[in-house]
């Protein structure tokens, strides 16, 4: 006997609202850190972020009204577009070049990001690979294993080193985290897995040695601005009136926030217009300092109920590919909660990540609210059923 529901009946509510918690903490942090930036309009860029939000849920809802299923038809053409848009960034002139990076596209109507879209059209390209290769395969050999890793890595490589060469590593260390979580869930043997992560392991090594050994080979692989990244990362105090600047600020403020938080709009770091990019990149720093670790750690547990919820949802999808679309999702989100925050209190290199669903910004914003519609499609489309099993598809 089958439960029958509507999809409006399966819409999952509670991450509806755990994305409207998220989004009040995104309002509220960027009220406070943000005002400074216009003292004649302090909430210009609140006012902004509520649009982008708007915009968002919209998007969000538009995604869910096509079946999740149709995505395959549009993933492959998708992909190809995201691919030319990365190409003419790179190779043509409407490529728009900033503070050092060409990241943008001119379009003389709008500056779009094609690697914010390419986040995307990543997870649907290798969503729709790995399921066409799991319904058609019928050996589980060395082999076979090869050629499915081969072939998720001639998809994904192409847009991370294109990514990687405007440059911008934040960006394609998302798109790495996308590959290595299809790769995860792929089915090949831990021993292709174990030696890919040893290759990582002697890559950098090898970076070390060369660095150590060979600085003029080292600087071919890693850029100048780069390393400056690092020198303020392993040692911010060293080198705290430049590289490490930004970070040595940020550990200021959450330091000073303790347990409960210097207060709302009470963070001498935050009011004070010490920190870069504190509305964007180092927002975490005033949610530290103005809630404190109380207020960090209920954002943290924010995030994991979303992941909870996303990960039940994978684990109860009767099709493959929804379950797939929905695993690269969280392997897209988990990377850039885990770098902006571990960037933020020291843990990590500075990448300039975003936090998801909290830094102003509208490309990122509505690029994860596609993320999770994606998720939500997949929860309103699963069938439940009572007293038999159904086959996963």
């Amino acid at each position: 006997m089958k439960e029958h529901k509507s999809n409006m009946q399966q819409i999952d509510y509670t991450l509806i609202f755990l994305l409207f918690v998220l989004m009040c903490f995104s309002l509220l942090a960027i009220h406070s850190a943000a005002g400074q930036y216009f003292p004649n309009d302090p909430t210009f860029f609140l006012k902004r972020q509520v649009v982008f939000y708007i915009i968002g849920f919209g998007v969000m809802a538009a995604m869910m009204v096509l079946d999740y299923d149709l995505f395959k038809n549009f993933s492959i053409p998708l992909y190809l577009i995201g691919m030319v848009l990365l190409l003419l960034v790179s190779f043509s002139p409407l490529g728009v070049h900033h503070n050092g990076a060409t990241r943008w596209l001119n379009l003389y109507f709008a500056t779009p990001q094609p690697s914010e879209f390419m986040k995307i059209f990543i997870i649907l390209a290798l969503a729709h690979l790995l399921y066409t290769i799991t319904v058609k395969r019928r050996s589980y050999d060395l082999k076979s294993d090869c050629i499915i890793l081969l072939k998720i890595l001639a998809v994904g490589l192409p847009p991370f080193f294109l990514i990687l060469q405007q440059p911008d590593l934040g960006t394609a260390l998302v798109i790495a985290s996308v590959i290595i979580t299809i790769i995860l869930v792929s089915g090949i043997a831990w021993r292709i897995i174990l030696f890919l992560a040893a290759c990582v392991v002697a890559g950098i090594a090898g970076l070390v040695w060369l660095f150590n050994n060979h600085f003029d080979i080292f600087t071919i692989f890693i850029k100048g601005h780069q390393l400056e990244r690092f020198y303020g990362w392993l040692d911010p105090y060293g080198n705290s009136t430049k590289e490490g600047y930004q970070l040595v600020e940020a550990l200021k403020g959450i330091g000073s926030g303790q347990l409960y938080g210097t207060g709302y709009l009470q963070g001498v770091q935050t009011q004070s217009d010490t920190i870069p990019e504190i509305h964007t990149d180092f927002i975490f720093t005033v949610i530290g300092e103005e809630f404190g670790f109380v207020g960090a750690t209920l954002l943290l547990v924010i995030y994991f109920l979303i992941f909870y919820r996303m990960i039940i949802i994978a684990l109860t999808c009767n099709n493959l590919y929804g379950t797939y679309l929905v695993t690269a999702v969280i392997g897209l989100l988990v990377f850039q909660i885990f770098q902006n925050i571990a960037m933020t209190i020291g843990v990590m290199p500075i990448t300039g990540l975003a936090l998801p669903f909290i830094s102003y910004g509208g490309s990122a914003l509505i690029t994860n609210m596609i993320a999770i519609g994606i998720v939500m499609n997949v929860s309103m489309r699963t069938k439940h059923y009572m007293f038999e099993s159904d086959e996963m598809e």
